[in-house]
C-alpha cells in the first residue's frame, strides 16, 4: 500500500530536483477560472458569481488572486461584480485564458518547486502539464487542456509535459493530495478502476505510482479505496481526506451506518491506519464530520466539508446550513492555529458537484523564469 517509488534516471521534475509543495507552504498566488458555463448550475447560476465573488473577496485579504476569464467581454462584468462585494481589485489579476468550465483544481497549472539543494540552475518554480479528458467522461474539455500551457506562456514559466513512461499521464488535481515531504494520496476508485472513467488505459499500479513519482517528486503513495457518494469524478481524495500537516490528516466520517459513505469511510480510515510514513511513524487521522446528506432535483450532491481551500492566512470551508457546520469550522481552527477560518455558504455551488478545493489552484511562492534544461 506504501511501498516506495523507484523514479527512473531520465530528465524528469523529479530528477532536477522538483517536488511539489503542500498546500499549506506559503503562496504567491491563487488561480480560479471566473463562472460562465451555465450548464455546470443548470437552472440555478444566478447566483453562482455572486459566490464566487465572496471567494475572491476573502482570498484577497491573503494573497494575489489571478483570474482566467474566457473572453474579453468577461472581464467588465467581473470587476463590476467584485466592486460590489467589496473585494480589493489591487490584489486581482485578470488572465484572458478561454476555459470550458471553472474546476481549476482539476486542470490547472500544477506548480512544482525546487528542493532545497537541488540543481541551481534551475528555477525556484516549474508548472508539470498533466492531460485533462474532462474526467473520462465529459466531452467538452478541449480549452481546460491547454490551460496549463496558457498560463505557463503568461508566466514565462517552464512548462514540463508529465509523462507515463512513453505516454502522456492524465491527472486531475483533485485525485491527489500531498504532505510535501514525499508523500501523496490518492484512491484505487479514480487512479485504477479500468472501466469506470479511465483515466490512463493500459497503465498498472506500479506504473501510476512511478508516474506520480516522477512527475510530483514524491517516493510514497499512499492508496485509499473509494470516494464519497455523489462525486462524478469518480473518487476525488479531496472530497473527503485532506493532509494538514506532515503527519495528520482529516478524514470525513459518517455517523450514521445505513449511509452509502458509512462503510467507504470506514475503509478508508482502517487504510490510514495501517500506513507508516518515512522513517516510520504513523499518520495522525482527525475525523471530519459530514453534513448531513444534500439533495438537489432528486440527485445526491458531494457535500463535504473536506473541500476546504488553504491560503496564507485563511482557510475557506464549504458550509452547507447544517448543524455540524460549526462542528467543522472548529476542528479546522484548531488544526490551523495561524490561519482565519470561514465559512463560505456552499449549498448552491455544490449543485455544480463541487465546491471551494475544487475550483482554486495554488501557486507557490518563487521565482519564475525559464531554465536551460528543459529547454
Amino acid at each position: 500500500m506504501t511501498k516506495p517509488i523507484s523514479v527512473t534516471k531520465r530528465l524528469t521534475p523529479a530528477a532536477v530536483g522538483y517536488r511539489m509543495p503542500a498546500e499549506w507552504e506559503p503562496h504567491a498566488a491563487t488561480w480560479i477560472a471566473w463562472p460562465h458555463n451555465r450548464r455546470d448550475w443548470p437552472g440555478k447560476f444566478l447566483p453562482i458569481p455572486w459566490v464566487f465573488g465572496e471567494i475572491v473577496r476573502k482570498l484577497a485579504l491573503s494573497e494575489t488572486v489571478n483570474i482566467l476569464v474566457a473572453s474579453k467581454t468577461a472581464e467588465p462584468g467581473a470587476i463590476r461584480l467584485l466592486k460590489a462585494v467589496g473585494a480589493d481589485l489591487a490584489a486581482i489579476k485578470f488572465y484572458r485564458i478561454p476555459t470550458d468550465r471553472v474546476w481549476t483544481r482539476d486542470y490547472g497549472p500544477v506548480f512544482l518547486k525546487r528542493r532545497p539543494g537541488a540543481n541551481l540552475k534551475q528555477p525556484e518554480l516549474a508548472i508539470v502539464r498533466f492531460r485533462f479528458n474532462g474526467w473520462a467522461k465529459y466531452p467538452d474539455c478541449k480549452r481546460d487542456d491547454h490551460v496549463s500551457e496558457a498560463v505557463a506562456k503568461a508566466l514565462n514559466c517552464v512548462l514540463v509535459k508529465a509523462r507515463a513512461g512513453d505516454r502522456d499521464f492524465v491527472l486531475e488535481g483533485g485525485s491527489i493530495d500531498v504532505n510535501g515531504e514525499g508523500a501523496v494520496m490518492t484512491t484505487e476508485e479514480c487512479l485504477l478502476d479500468s472501466k469506470v472513467q479511465t483515466r490512463n488505459p493500459g497503465l498498472s499500479r506500479p506504473e501510476i505510482e512511478a508516474a506520480l513519482g516522477t512527475n510530483l517528486g514524491v517516493d510514497q503513495v499512499i492508496w485509499l479505496g473509494r470516494g464519497i457518494a455523489g462525486d462524478d469524478t469518480h473518487g476525488h481524495v479531496d472530497d473527503f481526506c485532506r493532509f494538514v500537516s506532515p503527519r495528520t490528516v482529516v478524514l470525513c466520517q459518517e455517523a450514521v451506518p445505513h449511509d452509502s459513505n458509512y462503510r467507504p469511510l470506514q475503509e478508508n480510515r482502517e487504510r490510514l491506519m495501517q500506513v507508516r510514513l518515512k522513517g516510520g511513524s504513523q499518520l495522525e487521522i482527525v475525523a471530519l464530520p459530514m453534513p448531513r446528506p444534500l439533495y438537489f432535483k432528486g440527485q445526491r450532491l458531494p457535500a463535504s466539508y473536506a473541500n476546504f481551500y488553504i491560503a496564507n492566512n485563511v482557510i475557506l470551508v464549504p458550509t452547507f446550513n447544517d448543524p455540524k457546520d460549526r462542528a467543522a469550522l472548529g476542528i479546522l481552527a484548531d488544526l490551523f492555529p495561524g490561519r482565519s477560518v470561514i465559512g463560505i455558504h456552499a449549498v448552491d455551488l455544490v449543485w455544480g458537484l463541487g465546491t471551494l478545493h475544487c475550483l482554486t489552484q495554488q501557486q507557490p511562492a518563487g521565482a519564475l523564469a525559464r531554465p536551460d534544461a528543459f529547454g
